[in-house]
Formats: structure tokens, sequence, C-alpha cells
């Protein structure tokens, strides 16, 4: 149970070693445990089906050695080279065990294997976020607990990181299990569980998200010296069985990566090695922001909800400094350590120079956590009947009214914003259904051998799950200078399986210099992905053309809306607009169309 304050309701320090003994309670859930699950599977679900891929890191260091690893052929990063190793075999692995069993279901096809093990990521997130709200519920109080939930299934964040194939979305996961192990002590410390979970999202996810565990740990350490000599022995026990958990994780990561390197690769750590230590630039060679890029990202992703977390340290401040609790040194220490882990990954990574959204996705629930513990106080402090007091002289059902204003406004925001994304970049996952045969009756287009090729459109690729087998990507030249992705090798040698994982492939490098080998010839392509933007007047550069009118040599199979961002104004980027007229034009949309082209037959 919690005071009205949502602290822990515990007037001194009492072991939870001897907590066993109290007697079973009722439920203390607002909503069970079973009907937040679903509540959750259905947001992630939603976003399993509609959410495109925004980050073509997504594409190429995930979905396509996944392909690799059930098709036999797919497009291959550098950091997959023998040389660097600095992605982990296992984590490929797990997901493309999931999207195999697709096969055994009727109806079978590379396509729904894809959305097969979105699905899954789906059902996995729901379980952590149903965990994590039980741990928040029980901790803490349950109006918190139904805060989280609100906050987290209508937030865009959480339909952008909920079934993203990333590392990070991995680590959000392992985060969720790692906080939930950690913040409950009901039945003992379980802070060893907690560093079990924080250490799989480092080693097969994204070993920076480990940082996330200090807090917790610093907890653990400053009780144990404020007990007796046997809670510090305890202590150093449960701190070290949760280093042996990680310790048993890079093992079989590292047999795992043995056996597709062919060499000793510990990718966790070539991954801190880049960097952190690299000579040759490391993640600064793709872009830098500045430092406000997470504080408008996290502002646009979550509404409210963000404001709300940055105040939950300050807000916490001043409640105990207006209305002093009982509670003692214990629970104000406890709810620090709650709500500190969001501010320090937000403060470590807005000094970072290289900045990407999916950097963020690992403090996701922390984020929902702070800005629940937020807006409960904040509904504590309005809750105050005391007609001596301001808050208490406001009618009750103008302050209700307020609230649910609030809350209506953040959740059509959060609606818009998610549609918004959805209608904005969906059409790179729904253009290639022509090679598949479109509708009942229709016939596929194309043949096996056929090359489907990508100029300056190459970062929007959903995979090679969206072409049909023998049917391969190719990149024709554009403007980009960067190094491309390669093709893992499909030679069968040596012993075992897999041998493009271990073969070093050539043109690889990690300083992002191009590769002129990673070019095809364009006469070579029998399908091209291109997008055309009918607003924009500036001259197109040369490597560029605008292939969809150049209707002699290719013709539109099948084209989607696609946003025109450089010509669109920054709230209907944002969220969604209606195409009304009593929308002023410099607020619409404005739209190019993202298009399949195949090549015809007289232009052979």
């Amino acid at each position: 149970m919690a005071d009205s304050h949502g602290q822990p309701a515990r007037s001194q320090y009492v072991h939870p070693e001897a907590s066993h003994a109290k007697k079973k309670r009722p439920s203390i859930y607002p909503i069970q445990p079973i009907s937040a699950f679903y509540t959750f599977l259905v947001a992630n679900l939603v976003a399993a089906v509609f959410a495109p891929i925004q980050d073509c890191d997504e594409t190429f260091n995930y979905w396509e050695p996944t392909h690799y690893l059930s098709h036999g052929y797919g497009l291959q990063t550098w950091e997959y080279s023998p040389e660097y190793g600095i992605r982990s075999w296992l984590y490929i692995g797990l997901h493309a065990v999931v999207g195999n069993l697709r096969r055994l279901l009727p109806h079978s096809s590379k396509t729904s294997e894809f959305y097969f093990v979105r699905y899954g990521l789906a059902a996995v997130c729901a379980l952590c976020q149903t965990i994590m709200y039980m741990v928040t519920t029980s901790t803490l109080n349950g109006r918190i607990g139904i805060i989280f939930l609100l906050a987290t299934v209508t937030s865009p964040g959480n339909f952008n990181a909920s079934t993203a194939y990333l590392p990070s979305s991995f680590a959000m996961y392992t985060c969720m299990l790692g906080t939930a192990a950690c913040m409950n002590w009901r039945g003992g410390l379980k802070t060893s569980q907690g560093l079990a979970w924080f250490a799989l999202g480092a080693i097969l996810g994204w070993p920076f998200a480990g940082a996330l565990c200090a807090p917790f740990v610093f907890e653990e350490v400053v009780f144990a010296f404020f007990a007796d000599k046997t809670a510090l022995i305890e202590c150093f026990i449960r701190l070290g069985r949760g280093f042996a958990a990680g310790v048993v994780i890079v093992a079989l990561d590292f047999f795992v990566n043995l056996f597709f390197y062919k060499k000793m690769v510990v990718a966790s750590w070539n991954i801190v090695m880049y960097n952190i230590f690299s000579s040759s630039g490391g993640p600064d060679l793709y872009g830098t922001e500045p430092w406000t890029f997470y504080f408008k990202n996290l502002a646009l992703n979550f509404n409210i909800w963000f404001p709300l977390a940055l105040l939950a340290l300050p807000l916490f401040v001043l409640q105990k400094l207006v209305a002093p609790s009982s509670q003692g040194f214990q629970s104000g220490l406890r709810t620090v350590v709650f709500v500190s882990p969001f501010y320090m990954w937000l403060a470590i990574f807005t000094a970072q120079p290289h900045k990407e959204e999916r950097f963020m996705y690992p403090a996701y629930p922390l984020l929902m956590l702070n800005a629940s513990l937020s807006l409960h106080m904040i509904l504590s402090a309005l809750g105050q009947s005391d007609p001596k007091t301001l808050v208490g002289k406001i009618p009750a059902r103008l302050k209700l009214f307020a609230v649910s204003a609030v809350l209506l406004l953040s959740l059509d925001i959060s609606l818009t914003r998610v549609y918004g994304i959805y209608s904005a970049y969906s059409a790179p996952m729904s253009i290639y259904s022509p090679l598949w045969g479109e509708g009942e009756g229709q016939q596929p287009i194309g043949r096996d051998g056929d090359l489907v090729c990508f100029g300056k459109e190459w970062y929007r690729f959903p995979s090679s799950y969206f072409l049909p087998r023998d049917m391969r990507a190719k990149f024709v030249r554009s403007e980009f200078r960067g190094l491309l992705p390669g093709e893992f090798s499909e030679a069968r040698t040596g012993f075992g399986f897999w041998s493009g994982t271990w073969l070093p492939p050539s043109g690889m490098n990690d300083r992002n210099q191009e590769d002129p080998g990673k070019y095809t010839e364009l006469r070579a392509c029998s399908f091209l992905v291109d997008t055309q933007y009918p607003e924009r007047n500036e001259p197109l550069p040369p490597n560029e053309p605008d292939y969809i009118a150049d209707v002699e040599n290719w013709e539109a199979v099948k084209c989607e809306p696609f946003l025109d961002a450089a010509n669109t104004h920054i709230l209907a980027r944002a969220v969604w607009v209606p195409d009304l007229e009593i929308i002023p034009d410099k607020y619409k949309r404005k739209w190019g169309r993202h298009c399949l082209l195949q090549r015809r037959k007289a232009s052979l």
C-alpha cells in the first residue's frame, strides 16, 4: 500500500526478507493484470500492423541478416563483417527462429514471416509492460499504475518503439523487467534478478542500456550500509549473482558468435569500442544534432507526458517541503531512485553529438513512470478540499473538467500523431504487393532473378521480406556518397552453415566511405523504386532524375502517397492535418508519390 502521496507505506527500514510472513492480501490492482496485458497487446499489435520502418538501420542491420539466416541471401552492412563483428548473431538468431515458425502455418510467405516476428515482439513487449504495471501498482499506488498504462498505450512513442526490430527496443523490454525487479521488494530484494535483466539487454541488445541499473545498485548499497553486517554481506551476494548472470549471458553470446564469425568476438564490447574509442570517427560520421534534439523529439512523441516526466523530481521535492510525510529517509530515497534513471539517460545522450530517436527507446518506460508519478502528485494536490487553501476553494467539478480536458487533448494529439506517421510514411511497405499478385485472381508480375533497384530511395527499402523469392534488391548510383550495404556471400564452403557470416566481404570499412562496387548498372534493373515530388521546383541532381516521369522507359506499377516533408509546414509534419477547405493552404500537407516502376519491354 502507499500513502496519499504515492510513497511506499513503511515507517522504518524493515528487511524485505521478512515480508513473506505477511498475510496474503486481496487484489490491489485497479485493472486486473490479464486485462492490462490485453490492453497493452492491442496497442502493440496496432503498431505491428501499421507502424512504418522509421530507421534504415532496422532494415539493413537486423531484418536483412535475419532474412539471410532464414532464406540464404540478404544485404550485409560493415558491422557484420568478421573484421569488425559489432553485431550479435544470437540476437538475430532468436528472431529468425520466430519468423521460421510462421512457415509451419498455412499460407506462409516472406511478408507473413515479417509480420509474424512483429506480432511476437508485440506480445513480448506487452508482457513486459504488464509486469511493469503490476509492480508500479503494488509498490507505489494503483492510480500511478493506471496512469502508466494509459500514458503508454496512447503515446506515439510506444507506437514507434514497441515492435521495432532494434536492440534499443529489446533493451526497452529488459529495462522494464529489470526496473520492475529492482522496484519490487515484496518477498525479498530482487536486485540479482534485476541486474540479470539489465545485463541481457546490454549484451544482446545495446551495451549502454546497462547504465540504467546504476541507481538501483546505488540504492542497494546505501540501504545495506544503513543495516547490519549480515544485510551488507547479502547485498554483495545479490550483486555478485547479478554479475554472474551477466557473465553467463556473455559466454552464451560469445559461443554463438564464435560459430557464426569463426573467430572470437565479444560483440557488446566491440560496440563500446567503436562508439567511444574509435579512431575512425565513430558514430559522429553519420551526423550530429544540437542539444535540443531529444527535447523536441520527446515532446512530439509524448506531448504532455514528457514535461510531466521532467517535473517528477521537482514536484517530489516541492511536495516534501510543503507537506512533509512521516515515511522517512527510506521512502524519500526510493522515490528519488525510481525517477533518476530517466534524467540520467536523457543527460547522457543529450551530451552526445550523434543523436537518433531510437537511442531514447530504453528510457521510454522510465519516462512513463516519471510522468505517472508527476500526474499522481498533481492530482493529490488538486484533491485537497480544505476551504482555507486556494486549491480547496476551486469547485471539484471544475477541477475534474480541467484535468479531463487536458488528458483528452493529449489523447487527441497522440492519435493525430500516430495516424499522421502512418498516413505520411507507410508507402514503402505497401507498393510491393504487385510482385506477389495483388488481389484475388491477380498474377504476380516479374520473374525469378529480376532485380529491384533503389537510387535515392535506398534507405526506404523495408527489407527483402517484401520481395518474392529470387528477386534481389540492388542499388544504382545516386547523390549519396556514403557506404551502402553489400551482400552476404552465398558460397557454400567450409564446415557449418551460413558461410556468408564468416567469409570476409569486399569493400567494407568503418569510416562510411563509398565503395563503387556496391552499385549495379541501371540497365540490369527490371524494377525500380522512386519518389516524385511534383511541388518541388528546384532542378534535380544528375544522378537522381525523375524516373517516374520517364514513361518511355518505366511504367508505374503501383504508387502510394508519400509526404513531401520539405514543403509541408512543421505542424502538418508533426500531426495529421485534414485536407479541408477551411484549413489554410500553408498548413495543409503536401504530397509526393512513392512508386514501384517496371521497365517497359520496348526499352530493353
